[in-house]
């Protein structure tokens, strides 16, 4: 197949792209172009204009100021996967990483185009809904931040106007002690996960649990972040019954269904699902031998 016609825009710097999206009427973004050329190859994407950023270099880093990781839009899947940063300062974002599509398709794919495109099953949505990740937008008027929530508005929807661009993303750091885990289901690897689920906590010596964030990716139009059980979890001692306790709560969600997977499937995956990220996690935080399900992915 092949995309509709187009006008093509090379931009070279930030301040050219944002004239460009200012002046232009429907107009998209070319970053990876994971998401983007096959939507334009499938016509369910026919802008008028199409605008590669990929000559703006200045978008592509990864660095830590203090307990916040900052990485911009335009940096590669692949440079994080293998960035020793991202594996001793947030791991859990590499563990994610490692389950977007395939070596080729994340030698391209940027952190920014996923997080705009905002499939359902992104991984890198349902991480950023996990850390409460801050956006950066450039505009005409400058620039301004959007915490997660705020940027994810429905499905494949963002805040951004049709003028502005997502420059960098911003991730509050947790302690080195803290335990993670990123674990989805998908019929093939690399497959778009059917649900996904992710958590961060921190136990104290005694090994109850001071600290939670939760999030499911897949159920719902975007991600769903588990605010009710992280905070049941608080004050409690991990175990297998406490876990599997606070995963049965996903029986209830209002998740999303399809002509291939139904709304049953998706929440009986995401009890499951959640139950082993926690598990996981947990023994993390507290240096405990990992689960048996979990053995595998480490090794």
């Amino acid at each position: 197949m092949k995309p509709p016609p187009f006008a093509y825009h090379a931009p070279s710097s930030l301040n050219e792209a944002l004239q460009l999206l200012g002046r232009l009427e429907n107009a998209r973004v070319l970053a990876g172009g994971q998401s983007l050329m096959p939507m334009l190859n499938m016509r369910f994407a026919q802008p008028d204009h199409v605008v590669d950023i990929n000559g703006i270099t200045d978008l592509a880093y990864i660095r830590r100021e203090g307990m916040m990781l900052e990485i911009g839009a335009l940096t590669r899947q692949r440079d994080i996967e293998f960035s020793p940063l991202i594996a001793e300062a947030c791991p859990l974002l590499r563990e994610a990483i490692l389950q977007v599509g395939h070596r080729q398709t994340r030698n391209r794919g940027t952190l920014g185009g996923s997080l705009c495109h905002l499939d359902p099953a992104a991984e890198m949505a349902a991480v950023a809904a996990i850390y409460g990740a801050e956006l950066v937008i450039a505009g005409p008027q400058g620039q301004r931040t959007a915490a997660f929530a705020e940027f994810a508005l429905d499905y494949m929807t963002t805040c951004l106007a049709p003028e502005e661009m997502l420059v960098a993303v911003r991730y509050p750091l947790w302690p080195a002690e803290s335990g993670y885990c990123f674990i989805e289901y998908a019929r093939r690897h690399g497959d778009f996960a059917i649900v996904s689920a992710g958590v961060l906590l921190r136990a104290d010596a005694s090994g109850r649990i001071s600290q939670a964030s939760l999030a499911l990716g897949g159920v719902g139009a975007v991600p769903l972040k588990l605010d009710a059980i992280a905070a049941e979890l608080i004050g409690k001692a991990g175990s297998p019954a406490v876990f599997a306790t606070m995963a049965e709560a996903c029986g209830d969600i209002d998740a999303m269904e399809d002509a291939l997977i139904t709304a049953t499937y998706r929440r009986q995956l995401a009890k499951t699902l959640l139950r082993r990220a926690l598990e996981t996690a947990y023994a993390r935080a507290t240096g405990q031998p990992l689960p048996r399900h979990a053995q595998h992915r480490a090794a």
